[in-house]
């Protein structure tokens, strides 16, 4: 199977050359196709963006209201040239899509970042049959294998309702989009939900598109006679150590992140606690998908990607190569995942620190 009839990895990114677009480009092109909004896949600069209907409103609160955007609904069918697309949902954050691609027949699966395990925020992931596989590996090793959503939600309420009773503030650090809503989402019924600037940004973007979230509070919004240390603070990795972080009087810091299941993760950080939560998929589930998609050629990128085409290789008799790409999935810190300095949600921390 020639996979250049249907996608070829070009400077400026994963490209069908049938279609005339590329998927999350690097670089500046007249079309891309955005699997979803963080923004190391969706960038400033582009001639025009396809993006799912959900992510349209995030899409603008990120790169600006005045860019070019048409939307796709999950599971329609549209012609670009000599390709048709269609999106499929990838359970990682509101609004994230698989994108298939169908040249003559062969079809690719480009997964973007995704997660198969669903939670109350994300549309469910879709498996998809294909040809070729273009997979994120983010999480590619045994180690990584993510326990069930409400044993986690569990885990942090529980932490929480121990520090309200010890006088701190739980601040709980989490990626602004996608991350912090499941957050809100699954523990703000447990008391009031204090959240960063940039956070708020995302969640009113994520409120425009449909997405209900139990109250939350900006600090300066806080209800009278309720005290800091009664809350739940979420707010992003590049809040910890600001001046904004000295508003919240004496706390217990925690971070939610994949990379808390390695040892000693939260030690270098300096955090009280660490709760293993990932957007992305896990190691078995993401082996689940290779089979189960019936692709006889696997692309992997960013994270493990060597080490997993590798594995793809050599016990599963697949045909498979890792891709260089400039997507970097999950870090411990939210600026190296391409939180741009100039992005509009950026506006909303500074106004809060004000």
């Amino acid at each position: 199977m020639k996979s250049g009839r249907v996608i070829t990895q070009r400077p400026e990114g994963l490209t069908c050359e049938a279609g005339g677009f590329t998927i999350d480009p690097w670089q500046r092109v007249e079309r891309a196709i955005i699997t979803h909004c963080h923004s190391d896949h969706a960038r400033w600069g582009m001639g025009s963006y396809l993006c799912s209907p959900t992510s349209a409103p995030l899409l603008r609160a990120r790169l600006g209201p005045e860019i070019s955007i048409q939307t796709l609904p999950y599971g329609e069918k549209l012609r670009i040239g000599e390709a048709t697309v269609s999106f499929h949902p990838a359970g990682h954050i509101p609004g994230s899509a698989q994108v298939r691609l169908d040249v003559g027949g062969e079809v690719w699966l480009v997964t973007g970042d995704y997660k198969t395990e669903p939670d109350a925020t994300s549309e469910p992931f879709e498996l998809v049959r294909c040809h070729g596989l273009v997979t994120e590996t983010t999480f590619g090793l045994p180690i990584y294998r993510w326990r069930k959503e409400d044993h986690l939600m569990s885990e942090i309420a529980a932490w929480w309702r121990e520090n309200r009773a010890a006088g701190k503030t739980s601040v709980l650090l989490a990626y602004s989009l996608g991350k912090a809503q499941r957050l809100i989402k699954g523990v703000g019924r447990e008391g009031p939900v204090v959240v960063h600037g940039a956070v708020a940004t995302m969640n009113r973007a994520c409120q425009h598109a449909g997405l209900r979230l139990p109250p939350w509070y900006l600090v300066s919004e806080l209800p009278e006679g309720v005290k800091i240390s009664d809350c739940l603070v979420i707010a992003p990795p590049s809040a910890a150590g600001t001046s904004w972080m000295n508003r919240m009087g004496k706390v217990s810091t925690a971070f939610a992140s994949g990379w808390m299941a390695l040892r000693g993760a939260r030690r270098r950080r300096g955090l009280d606690h660490g709760f293993v939560v990932s957007d992305h998929v896990d190691w078995p589930n993401l082996l689940q998908v290779v089979r189960e998609s019936g692709a006889e050629t696997v692309w992997t990128t960013h994270g493990y990607a060597e080490t997993v085409s590798k594995y793809v290789r050599e016990n599963m008799g697949l045909d498979s190569q890792a891709l260089v790409t400039h997507f970097v999935g999950e870090t411990l810190d939210e600026s190296e995942a391409g939180e741009e300095p100039e992005t509009l949600e950026t506006r909303g921390a500074r106004e809060e620190q004000q």
